[in-house]
């Protein structure tokens, strides 16, 4: 390998191994001694009580080793699976809590809620017991529309939850707000669904707990965003064991979305019941069981107004918005739909003043939380829709709207109306390559040539900007080995991104060592120092880290270098992995200078020996990573199929690390993006309460037919908030994506149809049903 500087398109480092079979996810674990097996006994109901519970059959089963119920969570004593984040109401009083046992005792609020562990020594014989399981359930009502849920007289999910209202927040100046549309010259309102989604990441949420009897203590392997998220719930909160009496461990993951950071219930369950047994207990789900159980994303029903002067100039916004939360309140879900996503409501424009309510629905649903974005594409979507329903309404084409409105350069700094500050960015200039990008001016004669074709050609346009980059510290520690290699720890979690690439990538250019000689450790609470991956954080924050560390490695180095070669410590400079005497030839490489460092002759006063020194860097700002999508598509009007013919970005992340892990990460959030606009839907039956989009044959993920090419080019404004001037790209796709798509569906069929909105997702059935109710309505 070789030395690789920041800025170049770098191959992702981790590939060769992951791609020829040297990956080791969660079920690849190599373990001391077989493993037991765990399976979850789930509800089948939306709603009911549980009346009794008998266990007798299963316990005497073949292989059963343990059966565990919600009264043995009660007889422990344990702590819920709480949520993390304290909220205040608009009249001042917390949020509502919803308590939620790992094992339910009494009555159970979604269809998967868990009822009953089995572990045997096979999978077939703990599901086989399980069967055996006599559950007695009296049905009660339930609810599982986001809206409908929050009416007065539907059920309840929670008794002590008025109105299913678990928490009423707000943000913005409501006062001011209400004065600038009593003085609008117009209001345009607009109500959007942004659906619920899964997350199908494609290795499955999986656990596997070792027991130690020697230092009574245990091992929990498992898929994560980070082991310092899970430890401290899990021990100290839930199973109340202390954190020192468990090790978390992560290696490889295949995919997290957000779904990955939070303690799900199975994980204190393998722990508890690897503990009560003394030895290894595996737990890996099936794709219907991940359906069931793992935390699902999105779910707002929102109403968006908008006052404008007589020159169509945003004088103030208003929004609500339902957000379901499902039966139970996940870690950050209080979070994701109000401080996460809602100070996002404003994008690049100028809007003066901003009132947003938003009201946390429970509904008899799993549970949902942070998902590719957390908020911030929720937000972008309902506001970039609206900007071109806007655009429609008054008679100004999109880019138009956006121009009038757009914060300018000159106003950078710029103070948004719910309190962010913008540290860079030229925005419009950003839309206009994008257009020129995507041959705006030539669509006429495109739409043209299609329509010739019988095919309905429409264009959209989503500018977008997202919120990341702050959030707790980051630390990365740097340990110098024997080999003449160095290993960087960091507490981030790499879930596919790039980030052994990136960090060594940095480490590298900061050191001027080779790539090979530098080592790469995440994923393991004993070792590594806290951090979790998540908002686009980790190259801003943990990659600041590792430059820190570098740095303190170099200025360490040349005092050591300066008494090994005694010199003055004023007369060495460092370059290309060696120390060196100005004027001379004498150079020390940096492993050697670390080996000085051993000697305490040569170690500064007031120093440790060796060069093994760490760096936390905290967030002192966010970053404002945004950009510009531009769909193109064509829809037959006869079927309602739809396909996109031209997709492009234009997006500025600051200063770019590594080009081509920025474009490979914006081709795979457009694809969920694309994903989310045209195919997927998680639906719930209002009557049963039923999963109906419970399997890969009910939910349809992207396919490869979906999913565009991407021209992706960059316009970037270097950050002036952290030292490598980036701003974060790793959910940018999936924020921008779906307003773009939607945008540019609606631009097609507005000219035939008159209809102005459609909700996601828009698949081939529900356009085709637009359009032929809008043809019967034309023919009567």
């Amino acid at each position: 390998m070789a030395k690789f500087g920041i800025g170049q398109s770098v191959r992702r480092l981790e590939d060769p191994r992951l791609l020829t079979g040297g990956g080791r996810y969660t079920d690849d674990t190599k373990l001391n001694a077989p493993a037991a097996r765990m399976y979850v006994l789930r509800s089948p109901h939306a709603h009911a009580d549980i009346k009794k519970i008998d266990t007798t059959a299963a316990a005497k089963a073949p292989g059963v080793l343990l059966v565990l119920t919600g009264q043995d969570v009660k007889k422990a004593d344990f702590g819920d699976v709480p949520c993390l984040v304290p909220l205040e109401n608009r009249d001042g009083s917390p949020r509502g809590e919803t308590p939620r046992p790992m094992l339910i005792l009494d009555r159970v609020r979604h269809v998967g809620d868990p009822v009953a562990l089995v572990v045997a020594e096979t999978l077939e014989q703990a599901k086989d017991a399980a069967e055996l399981i006599e559950v007695d359930y009296e049905a009660r009502p339930h609810v599982v529309g986001t809206f409908e849920a929050a009416q007065p007289g539907a059920p309840l999910v929670h008794d002590h939850i008025k109105n299913n209202i678990v928490f009423d927040w707000h943000m913005g100046d409501q006062a001011k707000t209400d004065a600038a549309f009593a003085k609008a010259d117009r209001v345009v309102k607009l109500q959007l669904v942004n659906q619920r989604l899964v997350a199908n990441p494609m290795e499955p949420r999986g656990a596997i707990c070792e027991y130690d009897a020697k230092d009574d203590r245990s091992t929990l392997w498992l898929s994560s965003q980070g082991v310092h998220m899970i430890r401290p719930v899990v021990a100290d909160m839930i199973l109340k064991i202390g954190s020192p009496k468990l090790r978390v461990r992560t290696g490889d993951v295949g995919g997290g979305f957000g779904m990955k950071i939070f303690v799900h219930p199975e994980y204190p369950m393998i722990v508890w019941a690897s503990r009560l047994l003394k030895r290894t207990v595996k737990w890996i789900p099936d794709r219907q069981e991940a359906f069931q159980s793992d935390v699902q994303g999105r779910d707002h029903v929102s109403i968006a107004e908008m006052a404008l002067d007589k020159d169509c100039r945003f004088i103030g916004s208003r929004i609500t918005t339902y957000a379901a939360l499902g039966a139970y309140l996940s870690h950050f879900s209080a979070f994701i739909p109000t401080l996460a996503g809602s100070q996002m409501l404003v994008g690049l424009y100028q809007t003066p003043t901003c009132y947003v309510n938003v009201k946390g629905v429970m509904t008899h649903t799993v549970p949902t939380d942070a998902y590719r974005g957390a908020g911030r594409p929720e937000a972008a979507y309902l506001l970039e829709r609206f900007v071109d329903h806007i655009a429609r309404e008054t008679g100004l084409t999109p880019d138009e709207i956006r121009a009038r409105n757009f914060i300018k350069p000159s106003q950078i700094p710029y103070a948004t109306a719910l309190g962010d500050t913008y540290d860079s960015g030229d925005f419009e200039t950003v839309m206009r390559k994008g257009m020129e990008k995507a041959d705006w001016k030539g669509f006429p004669a495109r739409r043209a040539a299609a329509a010739a074709k019988g095919k309905w050609r429409g264009i959209g346009m989503a500018t977008y900007v997202e919120k990341c980059g702050g959030g707790p510290p980051e630390t990365a520690i740097a340990k110098f080995n024997d080999d003449n290699t160095v290993t960087i720890f960091v507490g981030n979690q790499t879930n596919g991104q790039g980030q052994e690439t990136a960090i060594r990538q940095i480490a590298s250019a900061r050191l001027g060592i080779d790539a090979d000689q530098i080592h790469f450790v995440q994923g393991d609470s004993d070792v590594v120092p806290e951090g979790m991956t998540g908002g686009s954080r980790m190259v801003s924050v943990a990659g600041t880290a590792t430059i820190g560390v570098a740095d303190k490695i170099i200025a360490k180095g040349k005092l050591v270098a300066a008494s090994a070669m005694e010199a003055s410590a004023a007369d060495i400079e460092y370059g290309d992995g060696a120390f060196k005497i100005v004027g001379t030839d004498r150079t020390m490489s940096l492993f050697d200078v670390a080996k000085a460092a051993k000697d305490p002759k040569h170690v500064p006063a007031g120093e440790k020996p060796g060069l093994d020194d760490e760096f936390t860097r905290t967030p002192t700002a966010d970053t404002f990573p945004n950009g510009c999508h531009i769909c193109e598509l064509e829809i037959d009007p006869d079927t309602g199929v739809l396909e996109i013919v031209n997709y492009n970005v234009m997006d500025d992340f600051g200063a770019a690390l590594n080009p081509l892990l920025l474009q490979g990460q914006v081709h795979g959030g457009i694809g969920q993006g694309v994903g989310q606009a045209l195919t997927e839907q998680t639906v719930y039956d209002k009557d049963s309460g039923q999963l109906l989009s419970g399997s890969f044959q009910d939910y349809a993920l992207p396919r490869a037919d979906v999913v565009p090419y991407v021209n992706f080019d960059l316009h970037n404004s270097p950050c002036t908030t952290n030292p490598l001037g980036v701003k974060g790209a790793g959910e940018a796709g999936a924020i921008g994506a779906p307003p773009a798509v939607i945008n540019a569906i609606v631009d097609a069929i507005y000219p035939h149809t008159g209809v102005k909105h459609v909700d996601m997702p828009a698949t081939a059935a529900s356009l085709w049903a637009v359009i032929a109710a809008n043809r019967q309505k034309t023919a009567a």
